[in-house]
C-alpha cells in the first residue's frame, strides 16, 4: 500500500477500535487528517468536545487558533497533517491516561511511518513526552531536535495559551519560526539522502535552534 492507502486503513481501524476504555464513551474517533505526502506532523493530545462530534482534529478554539497561526507562519491547514496521541475524547477533556496511550501509540508510529514527515511537532506535554521523555516544555519549546530519525520541536498545545493567553506571544513566536525551521530540516536531510551507502551518515546534531 501506498502512504495514502495506508493511512486511509489505519483510519478504519480506529473508527472501530476498542483497545481501551475510551471507545465506550465515543461518538466518533479522530484518526487525524491532511495530505499523505505533508511535510509537516503535528500532534496534539486528544480529541475535545468537538473533535468527538465531527471525527476530526482541532475544530474547536485551539483548532481556530491554530488554523491561526499556519496562517500567520504562511501555512495552510491544508497542508500538513494534523493527529493526536489518543484517537478518541478522554471524558471531559480530562488528561490521557497511561493504558490509553499505549493502546493509540501503535496507531500513532505507523501513521509516523507512512507520512515519514520533515518535522514532527507536538503540542502539548503528552505528545512532547513521547518524544522527549521528562522533557520541560517551557525549557525546550520552539527548538528543532533530533530524535532518532526525526526532527521534533515541541511546542505549547493552542488550548494552553486560550487558557493563559500570556502563552500566546511565546506560541505566535514559535510559529513564526516554522518556515526556516523546515528548510532546515529539508537540507540536512537532502544532504544524509545524499550520503554514499557505503558511508555512514555524518552524526546529526541533537538540537537545531535560531537561538
Amino acid at each position: 500500500m501506498n502512504a495514502e492507502e495506508t493511512l486511509a486503513q489505519i483510519a478504519a481501524e480506529v473508527a472501530v477500535c476498542q483497545k481501551c476504555a475510551l471507545h465506550r464513551s465515543r461518538k466518533k474517533a479522530v484518526p487525524g487528517e491532511g495530505p499523505a505526502n505533508a511535510e509537516i506532523m503535528f500532534i496534539g493530545e486528544g480529541p475535545g468536545f468537538y473533535e468527538n462530534e465531527q471525527g476530526r482534529p482541532f475544530v474547536g478554539a485551539a483548532g481556530n487558533l491554530l488554523n491561526e497561526l499556519l496562517a500567520k507562519a504562511g501555512l495552510k491547514r491544508e497542508e500538513v497533517w494534523i493527529g493526536n496521541v489518543v484517537k478518541c475524547r478522554p471524558p471531559g477533556n480530562r488528561d490521557p491516561l497511561p493504558e490509553e496511550l499505549a493502546a493509540c501509540d501503535e496507531y500513532l508510529e505507523r501513521q509516523i511511518v507512512a507520512l515519514n514527515p520533515k518535522i514532527i511537532i507536538t503540542l502539548g506535554r503528552y505528545s512532547m513526552n513521547k518524544f522527549m521523555p521528562g522533557a520541560k516544555i517551557s525549557a525546550v519549546h520552539g527548538q528543532m531536535r533530533r530524535v532518532g530519525a526525526r526532527f521534533v520541536i515541541a511546542m505549547y498545545h493552542p488550548a494552553a495559551a486560550l487558557h493563559q493567553p500570556a502563552n500566546l506571544p511565546i506560541l505566535a513566536q514559535d510559529f513564526a519560526l516554522l518556515p526556516k525551521l523546515l528548510e532546515q530540516a529539508r537540507a540536512a536531510l537532502k544532504h544524509v539522502a545524499a550520503v554514499p551507502a557505503e558511508e555512514p551518515p555524518a552524526e546529526q546534531p541533537k538540537q537545531l535552534s535560531l537561538f
